[in-house]
């Protein structure tokens, strides 16, 4: 059987497109590329090359995690947010393009109004609060209350030179000081919707930060109820939300006397930004 860079390749896209995997495709040239420490042209360049058998061994052992469902991300330990590089592992939520909206919506904030502080709730791999602090002058603090999340948030900081204060903390337990802006993706997927989402997700990703409650919502209303408190008279809340949650979000802010509240859509069209002004 042969054993070139091509015939394994095809080999293993076969694989992946048996189980159904839609990116069969690109999935099968990122698990040779890694193996092989190749980069995407090297694998055409030097594709009737023989595969030695440990780099096979590696090869088998990452087609069999994926054909499993286990997210190419997490098969990496890595994935690209802002045109950063971030480190991802199970502790914490694969960063995904949507929350670039939420990211640049903030940034163009922050710019504006010449925010000088910013608060990430949730941090998770950093990625909200690591592309804030690259791209803006503004200091930012990140929050969460899982350990293993916050060492990736850190690794992630210090890997894209970007100086973040992280704290463990159970939403504002442990925060004393006002901000000048409030940023949050919180878990926002109602609770009995869990079983019906991806095998990727549901089974691989933490449903600590999944779980938004019953309505998807308990995060949200927890963050508004206390964030008078830490929030600078004339600052800006803004959240994450999934694509039916606007409405619902909007009304809470106004519950909470935020004013100049507009929802802003992703790439598809769907709402999935949220911003608010405390008064």
């Amino acid at each position: 059987m042969s054993r070139t860079i091509q015939a394994v390749l095809d080999s293993v896209r076969a694989r992946l497109n048996e189980k159904g995997i839609e990116s069969a495709f690109l999935d099968a040239r990122l698990i040779l590329a890694e193996a092989l420490e190749l980069s995407q042209i090297q694998l055409v360049t030097h594709n009737n090359d023989e595969i030695k058998d440990n780099e096979l061994h590696i090869i088998e052992e990452y087609t069999k995690r994926r054909l499993k469902g286990e997210p190419m991300q997490y098969i990496l330990g890595r994935c690209e947010f802002m045109g950063l590089e971030l480190h991802v592992d199970r502790s914490t939520l694969i960063p995904r393009p949507d929350t670039e909206n939420v990211v640049e919506a903030a940034i163009n904030i922050i710019r504006e109004r010449k925010y000088k502080t910013v608060l990430d709730i949730g941090t998770g791999s950093g990625a909200i609060a690591v592309s804030i602090g690259k791209y803006t002058d503004a200091h930012v603090t990140a929050l969460d209350i899982s350990a293993a999340a916050l060492d990736v948030a850190k690794g992630n900081a210090e890997n894209n030179n970007v100086n973040v204060r992280f704290i463990k903390s159970d939403l504002f337990e442990n925060i004393t000081e006002s901000y000048d802006m409030i940023v949050s993706n919180p878990p926002y997927i109602e609770r009995a919707n869990i079983a019906t989402l991806d095998i990727q997700v549901k089974d691989y990703e933490p449903v600590s930060a999944l779980d938004g409650g019953e309505d998807g919502l308990d995060f949200y209303r927890k963050i508004i109820a206390s964030s008078p408190r830490f929030l600078k008279k004339g600052g800006c809340i803004i959240f994450e939300i999934g694509y039916n949650q606007g409405y619902a979000l909007c009304n809470l802010l106004k519950k909470s006397n935020f004013v100049n509240i507009s929802v802003g859509k992703d790439l598809a069209g769907l709402d999935r930004v949220v911003t608010g002004y405390a008064l």
